[in-house]
């Protein structure tokens, strides 16, 4: 490998403003990391017009869409590309994406705001805040009672970076954790660990169910009636994932006779949400535009510290980037 790499970055100006990955921006992580800054030569562009010329000679392409099929295989020096995003599923699948090729997301970024938004959310429930909006809106007087939410229990699917911060914020609270995650080892924030094939046995008379799944092939529909009958009667819902991964066909009516005593969604199957969705109107519903975990004080500088984090990895020739995406499991 050379003592320089040339890294192309998209600016990324068809995003919220937080977002763009501004020469600005980029300038204030060099000088987090200015060791590893000058090893690096950049070019920046505004959308994938200029993208040919860019990449034709460039290590690294840091960007948050999928890059032109034809470019990316032409370009011959590539050795990385990062996506300054968790989720990736909008690149699945990656037959476009060469061998030689390695693809990282973003993940960590989200966590310290996901933390925050998993304590509020489960305190929400607990409060009963989406019944008691619901009653507002029909001029009701229908309060619930409840003792202290310490005590109660969680079930968190999915255990990357979005389900340890909701599982460190539930310790928070006093919750009991129940983890579901595809390599169920033991984890110092979770009670109890366990494999997808065992989400009921987790679910089994939970208080709270919390899905931070990434979308794939296996993960879509993931969560339905089944999962939603097996916990507590009453229990509350969080979804932080992605919306096709829980059947909100099947969870509308167990909001609408009690089974469910609420619910918060945060992601849906199309974004935005249609003005003529009757989620809109569904009682015991508390919706989020698709907000809880991007922080726009911090989004494109954290993402630009877990490039350095992973510069550094590859630069030392690390068989695996710490946040390089398997292809087989698509995270």
């Amino acid at each position: 490998m050379t003592d320089r790499l040339r890294v192309h970055v998209d600016q990324q100006t068809w995003k919220p403003p937080y977002m763009r990955l501004t020469p600005e921006v980029w300038a204030e992580a060099a000088r987090r990391r200015p060791e590893l800054a000058a090893k690096l030569d950049l070019t920046f562009s505004d959308d994938w017009t200029e993208i040919g010329s860019r990449l034709a000679d460039a290590d690294i392409v840091i960007c948050q869409g999928k890059p032109p099929e034809a470019v990316v295989k032409a370009a011959k020096n590539l050795k990385w590309i990062m996506a300054t995003s968790a989720g990736i599923e909008t690149m699945a699948p990656f037959d476009w994406l060469p061998a030689s090729v390695r693809l990282s997301n973003n993940s960590g970024t989200h966590y310290p705001k996901t933390k925050e938004f998993a304590a509020m959310a489960l305190a929400m429930l607990h409060f009963q805040t989406p019944h008691l909006a619901t009653s507002q809106r029909d001029h009701a007087w229908a309060p619930r009672l409840d003792g202290l939410i310490a005590g109660k229990s969680v079930v968190v699917v999915g255990f990357g970076t979005l389900g340890q911060a909701t599982a460190e914020a539930a310790k928070g609270l006093g919750l009991e954790v129940r983890a579901v995650r595809r390599n169920p080892a033991s984890h110092p924030l979770a009670d109890s660990m366990h494999a997808p094939d065992d989400l009921l046995a987790a679910a089994a008379n939970a208080d709270f169910l919390v899905c931070t799944l990434p979308l794939t092939e296996t993960t879509r529909g993931f969560i339905g009636a089944d999962a939603f009958d097996a916990l507590k009667p009453g229990a509350g819902v969080v979804n932080i994932g992605r919306g096709p991964v829980m059947d909100y066909t099947a969870l509308t009516p167990r909001l609408d006779d009690g089974r469910l005593s609420g619910a918060i969604l945060d992601v849906f199957d199309k974004e935005p949400l249609a003005p003529e969705s009757p989620l809109w109107d569904q009682k015991n519903l508390t919706i989020f535009p698709h907000m809880s975990s991007d922080d726009p004080t911090s989004y494109i500088p954290r993402s630009l510290d877990i490039f350095f984090e992973n510069l550094d990895a590859f630069l030392a020739g690390a068989a695996r980037l710490p946040n390089e995406i398997d292809r087989a499991t698509g995270y």
